[in-house]
């Protein structure tokens, strides 16, 4: 049971009837955030015997408060957190009072877990940023101040901590307002509430504190019972992205999920999307049956009056309002991983419950969250916001992401360990995706490629400088000469004469470099001949890239497989000894990783085999996969 006078049993039942606030607090680290959730719990009575008879142990042993009771523990549950005394992760925790339910989820405020932050404020109504009196405004509270803006995080409160540490100085308080409302100015949050208080005493959070009588504003608890969030998503226009497609039995096919944004009613004229489909709504199914209406955050399943094809992924949509639809946005991106962006690298991205390829065409700028001032950007690093060009490989329906964060946001997947890496914001479609399509062409590459007598192929040849690509290359150009088979060579050195001669060996030049040569490439196969690629292209997603532009089977991965120590022996160009002395900068295999493939269709043992051997074992690749 509660610690403290015990609920009645139709007040717990009275209290699931509130609505509910879910917000997230944030702050710079030790700004006191775990001790004010832990207070607010604890006076809401909602800390349980069992769980306080822990949190008593757990004081003695891990606390910062001498004999008296750690609230920050109720909420740093992880041991890491606990013995360091920080927040790593967001952890979330439930609590009501008469008037409200609330969901708060505890943000770190280290700044290597600001990933974490932005996750805990993507489903936030409301954000409480903490400012410890003694700091002011640091870094941190700036960056997070940024994210929550770009997020679209509507309300703020801003809570000046630990005023028990200034002698409840109102001079440093007005100091610390001033500072902030200038900088949440520049980023048009305008809906800021100031509170001082002191997480540890309990002054000014859930009960008026008598030594700061200067102040006359609203405690915390009543700041938080009193936000009116409720319009935020009821007057946006309908959208409902499907979950599933539920069909139960033959005579009902429905579409299920979570409605993002407005209401929906029977009779209702809606529209599938991305197809722009309509139809009506006929039922709204919900967990007890048929509804009259339901509205955003309610999980339904619609019928339709038409037999319409609508799948997972898709949008059912306000016929009157209907999203936009395009392949190219420009948006912000808060990039979340250790790895770097790179521009043109292809990543996966989940905008609702659609999953699309999506590469960065382009950064535009990077975000100085401290000044709010814009830079230039290759790439972007763990923790770095800027706007960017994202373009997909198909259209989607979307809204920008201060209309609808449900399909206004989205988040970057990596292709090939399936990590969450970013996290963005959609600001407007770019008119190119929806004006541009390919125009058809009379002669197709079956036809060029007929004319030829042959079967266009892509040999992608991968390996470390001085594997031997070039030469390999050259002596298989020569087999299929002599055999009247029409080809061509692009050689990365070559290339670097002319069309890659602008980029450098940063990684982001060489995903540059391979894209440009894999997109030559697929147009010479189109042109049905069988192209030939010596490039050393080190990455695998570059190369995955390279062969999804291909059709099926088109793309024939041809690892030169030498060791490096062979390779710095042969050394034709003297760029190893030049990378050894450190005048060559980013040089593969030195200081540059070389990533082998995994399932090459061929390998080449180019330190055991002559050219002569190894142009012997591709042509008879070829003559059992083309001539098939």
């Amino acid at each position: 049971m509660p610690a403290g006078p015990p609920a009645a049993g139709r007040e717990i039942r009275a209290r699931e009837d509130r609505d509910t606030l879910r917000f997230l607090t944030c702050g710079s680290v030790d700004d006191g955030k775990s001790t004010l959730i832990g207070r607010l719990l604890y006076e809401s009575r909602l800390v349980f015997q069992d769980e306080l008879a822990r949190l008593e142990a757990d004081s003695k042993r891990h606390g910062t408060q001498g004999d008296d009771l750690d609230l920050a523990l109720l909420v740093d549950g992880l041991q890491a957190e606990r013995e360091q005394g920080i927040t790593i992760d967001v952890a979330y925790r439930m609590f009501s009072t008469g008037r409200r339910a609330f969901i708060v989820a505890d943000a770190p405020g280290h700044e290597q877990y600001t990933r974490n932050m932005a996750t805990g404020a993507s489903n936030a109504d409301l954000a409480v940023v903490l400012i410890d009196a003694r700091k002011g405004v640091l870094p941190q509270t700036c960056r997070h101040t940024t994210i929550l803006a770009l997020l679209g995080i509507r309300h703020v409160i801003v809570a000046v901590n630990k005023m028990d540490l200034v002698d409840w100085s109102r001079e440093v308080y007005n100091g610390i307002v001033a500072a902030y409302g200038d900088f949440a100015r520049r980023l048009d949050v305008t809906d800021v509430a100031c509170i001082p208080v002191s997480a540890l005493t309990g002054d000014n959070v859930t009960e008026p504190s008598a030594a700061m009588d200067w102040y006359d504003g609203p405690t915390l608890l009543q700041a938080l019972e009193e936000a009116d969030v409720s319009a935020d998503r009821e007057d946006a226009p309908f959208r409902l992205p499907v979950q599933w497609v539920n069909r139960p039995s033959a005579g009902f096919r429905g579409f299920a999920g979570t409605i993002a944004s407005g209401s929906v009613r029977p009779g209702d004229a809606v529209v599938a999307c991305p197809s722009n489909v309509p139809s009506t709504v006929r039922r709204i199914v919900g967990p007890d049956g048929d509804l009259d209406r339901a509205g955003a955050g309610q999980a339904v399943t619609l019928t339709l009056a038409d037999e319409i094809d609508v799948s997972r992924g898709d949008i059912l949509a306000s016929a009157a309002e209907a999203p936009g639809l395009s392949d190219q946005f420009a948006c912000h991106i808060v990039w979340m991983h250790e790895n770097p962006l790179l521009p043109e690298r292809p990543y996966r991205l989940k905008i609702g419950t659609r999953v699309v390829g999506a590469q960065v065409t382009a950064i535009k700028h990077k975000l100085n969250v401290h000044d709010l001032e814009h830079a230039a950007a290759r790439t972007l690093e763990l923790n770095d916001v800027a706007y960017c060009n994202i373009g997909l490989d198909r259209h989607i329906a979307f809204d920008p992401y201060k209309e609808c964060r449900e399909t206004g946001g989205f988040i970057l997947i990596d292709r090939y360990s399936h990590d969450t890496v970013g996290a963005g914001m959609i600001e407007f479609g770019l008119w190119r995706g929806s004006n541009l399509t390919p125009h058809p062409l009379a002669i197709d590459k079956p036809a060029r490629a007929a004319q030829k007598n042959q079967k266009a192929c892509v040999l992608w040849l991968t390996g470390l400088s001085g594997a031997g690509k070039s030469a390999t290359a050259n002596a298989v150009e020569r087999r299929l000469h002599a055999m009247g088979r029409h080809s061509y060579t692009l050689d990365g050195d070559n290339l670097r004469h002319g069309l890659t001669r602008d980029l450098g060996f940063t990684a982001a030049d060489r995903v540059e470099n391979v894209r440009r040569i894999a997109e030559v490439a697929r147009l010479f196969a189109d042109a049905g001949l069988m192209v030939l690629v010596s490039v050393i292209s080190p990455f695998r997603d570059e190369r995955r890239m390279a062969r999804e532009m291909m059709e099926e089977g088109e793309f024939i991965e041809i690892f030169v497989d030498c060791p490096i120590e062979v390779c710095e022996q042969r050394d034709p160009k003297g760029l190893y000894r030049k990378a050894r002395a450190g005048r060559i900068r980013n040089f593969t295999g030195v200081d540059s990783a070389y990533e082998p493939p995994e399932k090459p269709e061929i390998v080449l043992k180019t330190a055991e085999k002559s050219v002569d051997e190894v142009a012997d074992q591709v042509i008879d690749y070829l003559a059992r996969a083309l001539d098939s």
